[in-house]
């Protein structure tokens, strides 16, 4: 599932779990866009990078899923 647009304080549910994550930091990296998501509730523990992915006219973030469906973004 993809959304038309990644944002700061978006939330992201892992794939195969119910863990949640917030998007705090986008950023472009050469050709590419970069996303830092940190576990939702966990402040302490490590943040993830990740490289953003285009589907269709939306982006994605491999191996997650919108924690919040029904909403347009």
């Amino acid at each position: 599932m993809s959304v038309s647009k990644l944002q700061i304080g978006q939330l992201w549910k892992k794939d195969g779990t119910k863990d949640i994550y917030l998007v705090t930091r986008l950023y472009s990296e050469a050709m590419n866009t970069m996303v830092i998501l940190r576990k939702s509730g966990s402040e302490g523990e490590g943040q993830i990078r990740v490289r953003v992915e285009r589907a269709g006219d939306g982006q994605t973030i491999p191996g997650f899923s919108p924690a919040q469906e029904d909403e347009k973004f």
